[in-house]
């Protein structure tokens, strides 16, 4: 149970910057923008009004809006399960990156940082090769969620001395395990046989190309949970700024706050990578950038980054699937190639205004 002095203020770190509740605002309009885009935009043309006539009559409420069966067919099987997908993919990366940076105190971690992205590639690439399907189609992401969350704890166990953990133990661990996972996957894409190795490629690049209402609603239970408890760590890695040692003193439960921050981690990280695949830079520029727009307190800047990180992702889902028509790019190598740059003249422009060049 996590204990504060009264003493101590909700307001710690004090809000230098204005305007963070209408950028809540606008990152919300822009993803219902992105939203109704995404449906919208393919071989098929959706207008937006026909999108929210046809999304609205499955509730029972109808516009005067005509509609063909095609747009309605198209629109409920298969655009809507992918955008509804993105959207929680890029909202459950974008939060747990910014849980671990917190944690870290390190803009620079992401959620690949402590195994879950490897364990799950791992999970996944064995089951595609042992070719096991207990389960059926729901085999491979359920093998590369466990594997995940396994990998994730047990970085976390092994971190842990005389009852506490140590970050910069949590990091190295989950470096060497990163590894570990990372050259076991190379000897099973090895052994695979030509179809497998298709099937390893196609989803180690990562996609929403398959996504289903199953698969939609198989991970929103899970991740919708980590997105509303998220919020409530705020405060207490706002504390985490200060330094384990001060927040100890300040009576917090800091072993109860990395346990929670990489469990929600793990969890909202694992279920997407098991249903998406392994997709970058979404859960390490998205914290960056909110962070230079809002500052650093994590009570706006964790909602403020599940907006923009399903917004992201479902633009950049848009763009991989329109640039290349009737090819698509895998919306993972996508966001590889242009977040990369992006991040790299992000950096360097943050350097020259600190005059550090």
């Amino acid at each position: 149970m996590i204990e504060t002095h009264s003493r101590v203020s909700t307001t710690v770190i004090a809000p230098k910057f204005v305007g963070r509740s209408w950028l809540i605002i606008t990152l919300a309009v822009v993803l219902f923008g992105a939203l109704l885009l995404g449906v919208g935009i393919g071989a098929v043309a959706i207008p937006p009004e026909v999108a929210l006539a046809i999304i609205l009559s499955k509730v029972g409420i109808n516009l005067d809006v005509t509609f063909t069966p095609q747009q309605m067919a198209v629109l409920w099987h298969i655009r809507l399960p992918r955008v509804v997908l993105g959207g929680l993919a890029g909202a459950a990366l974008a939060v747990s990156g910014a849980l671990l940076q917190g944690i870290f105190r390190n803009p620079l971690a992401d959620p690949g940082l402590i195994g879950i992205s490897s364990g799950a590639a791992l999970g996944a690439v064995f089951t595609i090769v042992s070719g096991v399907a207990v389960i059926g189609i729901y085999t491979l992401p359920i093998a590369a969620f466990l594997a995940g969350t396994a990998t994730t704890l047990l970085v976390y166990q092994l971190s842990r001395r005389h009852g506490r953990t140590d970050v910069a133990m949590l990091l190295l661990v989950g470096l060497a395990l990163n590894a570990l996972a990372g050259a076991t996957t190379g000897l099973l894409t090895y052994l695979a046989d030509d179809a497998q190795l298709r099937s390893i490629v196609f989803w180690t690049l990562g996609g929403l190309g398959g996504a289903l209402w199953e698969t939609v609603l198989a991970a929103a239970p899970l991740i919708l949970f980590v997105l509303a408890l998220a919020p409530r760590l705020g405060f207490y890695l706002n504390l985490f700024a200060l330094g384990e040692t001060e927040a100890r003193h300040l009576g917090v439960n800091i072993e109860w706050i990395k346990r929670a921050a990489v469990l929600m981690a793990a969890l909202a990280t694992g279920t997407t990578v098991a249903l998406v695949g392994p997709i970058g830079f979404i859960g390490l520029i998205v914290p960056h950038m909110v962070r230079l727009a809002i500052g650093p307190d994590h009570r706006w800047l964790i909602p403020a980054c599940a907006l923009g990180g399903a917004m992201l992702l479902v633009l950049a889902d848009l763009l991989a699937r329109t640039l290349a028509a009737p090819a698509e790019i895998p919306v993972g190598l996508f966001t590889a190639f242009a977040g990369g740059p992006f991040f790299l003249v992000l950096i360097l422009r943050t350097r020259r205004q600190y005059g550090l060049s």
